[in-house]
């Protein structure tokens, strides 16, 4: 036993104070955070998994690892970056999407389907992806040169699913808290093959090599069209508050440096040699790493209360 003496009661109390002042803090910077990403479509707590349901994947999954991560957010602005070099996708987008109206109500609605197939109940999960193929009925039209599109084509649901779980995938090996081993990452990919295949895809890979092999055969239909050119400078300046564009600004070199090399030459992206392991991945490190701490508060929170389980 040390003996060194006893700090004052006084100083005791004042770090007391400081540390609540600081937990204080961090909960409702969290809160601000949460409420900034997914708006009016954040998860009740009646929609998330208990210790009865633990959900489609459960605590114990990589899909929670993985998603839990606030390098989420750059691995989503990568793949909506790469989505928009498949011309009937965009199309798609274009004709019936209001992202240029609502940029955020799409994000929240985005951000609600991807945390309530992971941490939602069982319950939750199936209701969202009875929605989003209600909603994907109703998206036909032509492309530009004429081609037929419908969102619910099995094609078009496996690019839009093989491009998020790279990115997600991706993002989370270079910016993510933790780490992955080779059978991990295949498992993340095959957890993630069960949302897709429920939403109508076909033919969905399920290790890391099928993936890989999966965006390459994709290559041949990619364009960069009219449309493809405007979601494109949209989603490199978009209508982001003065005092996040900074942020903003960091997290989409973070994720046009996670970019494959032909996609970025495809949009005009390129990224020197060097510039992204020395300059933006510090940066981008930094930022994601104080996002996921000030967001970790509040969603574990929730989480714990319902979970007989430690939360990832």
């Amino acid at each position: 036993v040390s003996d060194a003496p006893w700090p004052p009661v006084a100083s005791y109390a004042g770090r007391m104070i400081i540390d609540e002042a600081v937990n204080a803090l961090r909960l409702l910077g969290g809160q601000l955070l949460r409420q900034a990403l997914a708006g009016d479509q954040t998860l009740q707590p009646d929609e998330l998994v208990d210790a009865e349901d633990t959900g489609l994947f459960g605590p114990a999954s990589v899909a929670w690892r993985v998603h839990g991560d606030s390098s989420m957010l750059i691995g989503g602005l990568r793949a909506l970056l790469l989505q928009t070099l498949h011309p009937l996708a965009m199309a798609g987008v274009a004709d019936h999407s209001d992202y240029k109206d609502d940029p955020w109500g799409r994000l929240h609605r985005t951000g609600r389907f991807v945390g309530g197939t992971t941490f939602g109940s069982t319950d939750t999960a199936e209701r969202l992806i009875r929605r989003v193929r209600a909603i994907h009925d109703r998206v036909v039209g032509e492309a530009p040169d004429g081609t037929p599109y419908a969102a619910n084509d099995p094609r078009l649901l496996l690019w839009v699913h093989v491009t998020e779980v790279d990115s997600f995938l991706q993002a989370y090996l270079r910016y993510g808290r933790g780490r992955l081993t080779d059978a991990e990452c295949d498992r993340y990919v095959a957890e993630m093959a069960e949302i897709a295949r429920r939403l109508g895809a076909e033919d969905v890979p399920e290790t890391r090599a099928e993936l890989d092999a999966c965006i390459e055969g994709f290559r041949a239909e990619c364009r960069f069209g009219r449309q493809a050119r405007e979601g494109l400078r949209f989603l490199l300046f978009p209508p982001v508050p003065l005092a996040l564009r900074g942020a903003y600004g960091l997290i989409t070199a973070a994720a046009i440096g996670l970019l494959p090399g032909w996609s970025r030459s495809m949009l005009y992206l390129p990224v020197l040699p060097g510039v992204d392991p020395l300059a933006v991945r510090p940066a981008a490190t930094v930022l994601t790493r104080a996002i996921g701490w000030l967001m970790e508060a509040d969603r574990t929170r929730d989480l714990d209360d319902r979970l007989l389980v430690t939360v990832p």
